[in-house]
């Protein structure tokens, strides 16, 4: 089942609505037509209640006012591009910084904050269809792009996120969703004690800007290290540098055999409290795990007035190496024309007794 409802207006002209879908488990998700955000994800604990487990806001100001990209699809490339700069096809390209010297997650007014076109299609596993027309030199991008994403409500309690992109010249792209998760509810608190298990056996050490220093490390003997179960507040204020410089985790993990042709599992969550369980399935190379850092935006607080706070949720943005276009040895991320992006990830939900 599919509902509409009014969200707000960005102006005169252009009145924003969000669409809520529910599938026949109870599991409901909203999206907002204001950067194609997830704004609510309602499943159920161990005892059967449901709780909203994504963190958001109440208001379409604060979606348009506020920084951290709150469930967000983000694009034309996703994560930051160092110095905002890249060469391609022997011409360099200056995007529009927006993160001290850098360019994050696709400049001044990325996918993130565009109106995004919704077209829905209702049924046992409800789909939400999306495009969005990115003109050439928007935000300093060569090349027209044209993307759609497909979120669908699965019978199985999962998210499905399917997104394609082409092109007529050649171009980055590298699209991600930068939904925040607290799996006890978005107010419950820190989300130390959730249990994370990653397939992954290398990540990207950052400078102090957070821009991939162009090393792929091993996890081995390191605090990113999540091939076993372990919290997420285990080795979080253990002294590690790459820790220290983000004030948590804010890296790119890379997963063991890099992409896939089909989704595959490379991601496992536990709250221990409320028993949700969360798996992550994609085709991509790579997952930037962002532990909530900056979370801390005392003028927009949560849904229900909840107060913003540090490592209050996290964030699992499934994506190729970011800042790509200026490492030979990171994933290719240049669209050609003639071809179509593709990236699969599914957000599946249960309870562990």
């Amino acid at each position: 089942m599919i509902t509409r409802h009014y969200f707000g207006s960005l102006d005169a002209e252009r009145e924003v609505y969000c669409y809520t879908m529910k599938n026949a488990a109870g599991m409901e998700v909203t999206i907002c037509e204001l950067g194609g955000a997830i704004t609510e994800i309602r499943v159920p604990d161990k005892y059967g209640r449901c709780s909203d487990v994504a963190a958001g806001y109440d208001s379409l100001r604060d979606y348009v006012l506020a920084g951290g990209y709150l469930g967000a699809l983000v694009g034309r490339t996703c994560n930051r591009i160092a110095n905002g700069r890249f060469a391609l096809d022997g011409k360099a390209y200056q995007l529009f910084r927006n993160d001290g010297p850098n360019s994050l997650h696709g400049g001044k007014v990325g996918y993130s904050h565009r109106l995004w076109s919704v077209r829905p299609a209702d049924g046992d596993e409800p789909r939400l269809i999306l495009s969005l027309h990115s003109p050439d030199g928007e935000e300093g991008y060569p090349g027209n792009v044209d993307v759609t994403v497909t979120y669908a409500l699965l019978a199985s309690n999962a998210l499905s996120i399917h997104y394609e992109a082409t092109t007529d010249r050649r171009t980055p792209v590298n699209l991600t969703n930068h939904v925040y998760l607290n799996l006890g509810g978005y107010a419950s608190g820190k989300i130390f004690d959730h249990v994370l298990q990653m397939d992954a056996d290398h990540y990207l050490p950052t400078d102090k800007q957070l821009i991939p220093t162009g090393e792929i490390r091993s996890v081995n003997n390191t605090p990113f290290d999540f091939r076993e179960p372990k919290t997420i507040g285990r080795d979080f204020d253990c002294g590690n540098d790459d820790l220290k410089i983000a004030g948590g985790y804010d890296h790119c993990f890379c997963f063991a055999g890099g992409e896939t042709k089909e989704p595959v599992l490379r991601v496992e969550v536990y709250e221990p409290n409320s028993g949700r369980m969360l798996k992550v399935f994609t085709n991509q190379p790579c997952v930037q795990l962002y532990t909530g850092n900056f979370l801390d935006d005392a003028e927009h607080p949560f849904k229900g007035g909840c107060p913003q706070s540090r490592q209050a949720a996290f964030c699992l943005e499934t994506q190729k190496m970011p800042d790509s276009v200026n490492h030979a040895n990171f994933t290719n991320v240049i669209l050609e024309p003639g071809e179509t992006y593709e990236h699969t990830t599914v957000y599946q939900f249960s309870v562990k007794q």
